[in-house]
């Protein structure tokens, strides 16, 4: 199934375009699930990968049944080294185990065979010993277009073979994006951001779904509303990954410019105001972060019934 369908189909099956993302921070995982972990391993990076593990299970078994997806950002994996990509890894087969949709936030972008080999390891098999096998095997990966279209190649034939997607940066949530993503780039006032846009709608062209929507998506920031908007016009068969939301000040009146008619074409991304949200809501406490981040979930997704 093309990957725009999989993906609204999980959608409307769970009533919401709430993705989560899973961005674990050592610091602020439970003390109970932490000393479980160094009780076995002792203050070892191994200790830290399980206790990442294990927040994130209860993350996903918290909200699995209210949300289609989820975004581990892979820089809170990587920095533990292998056993925080051992954590990455269990994690995207947990949630996949648990019906959800997996999108690896690694924004990744490259040419030649670095790209291919990055393309088979989050998107498609690896030879093995003559023997094809995937690696971490999300759903869609975030890729990066400043090399230009040949870096892309490699993701977009990977996404292809298997049925996964992409999410392309066009126009990010942080507050410098602008400094080359705003930048006029001809006399007809054309900005950066809008001429990536134009090209990954191009792009996109040939894998359009039944619902109208192609496997090759854009990522576009809650925080910029006009300019998603304007973006929306630019790429109607583009299916949006929006991050901004809640932590970051984007707001449902915000994202609203991003769906359709039908009330589809757009994931919001919420990471830390789910994952952490018992610092912020009564009656919640580290301990019970599980349930917390559940009634967040709740509010969000209340939140954007336009």
């Amino acid at each position: 199934m093309n990957f725009s369908d999989r993906l609204i189909e999980a959608i409307k099956h769970k009533g919401s375009p709430i993705c989560v993302g899973l961005d674990p921070i050592l610091d602020k995982i439970p003390g109970t699930i932490v000393n479980m972990a160094t009780e076995k391993h002792g203050p070892t990076l191994v200790a830290a990968a399980e206790s990442i593990l294990n927040f994130n299970k209860g993350l996903i078994d918290a909200v699995s049944d209210l949300v289609p997806a989820v975004k581990p950002q892979l820089a809170y994996y990587e920095q533990f080294g292998f056993h925080g990509l051992w954590a990455f890894e269990e994690t995207c087969k947990y949630a996949k185990e648990n019906g959800l949709i997996v999108i690896a936030d690694a924004k990744r972008g490259d040419i030649g065979s670095t790209a291919q080999a990055y393309a088979k390891a989050f998107l498609g098999e690896v030879k093995v010993f003559g023997k094809k096998q995937p690696i971490f095997d999300a759903d869609a990966l975030t890729v990066n277009p400043y090399m230009g279209y040949d870096s892309l190649i490699p993701f977009i034939e990977e996404s292809r073979k298997f049925g996964k997607g992409l999410f392309i940066l066009v126009k990010t949530s942080n507050i410098g994006s602008g400094d080359l993503q705003d930048r006029v780039v001809d006399e007809s006032g054309l900005k950066i951001h809008e001429l990536t846009g134009h090209l990954v709608e191009s792009w996109g062209a040939d894998d359009i779904g039944v619902n109208g929507y192609s496997s090759i998506g854009a990522v576009v920031g809650a925080t910029f509303a006009s300019e998603l908007k304007s973006l929306r016009k630019i790429m109607p068969s583009t299916f949006f990954l929006i991050p901004g939301y809640g932590a970051q000040g984007g707001s449902a009146k915000d994202v609203a410019g991003a769906f359709d008619l039908d009330g589809l074409g757009a994931l919001i991304n919420s990471s830390r105001a789910i994952n952490y949200a018992y610092e912020n809501l009564d009656g919640y406490s580290a301990e019970n972060y599980a349930e917390a981040a559940r009634a967040a979930v709740l509010e969000m997704k209340e939140d954007l019934a336009f």
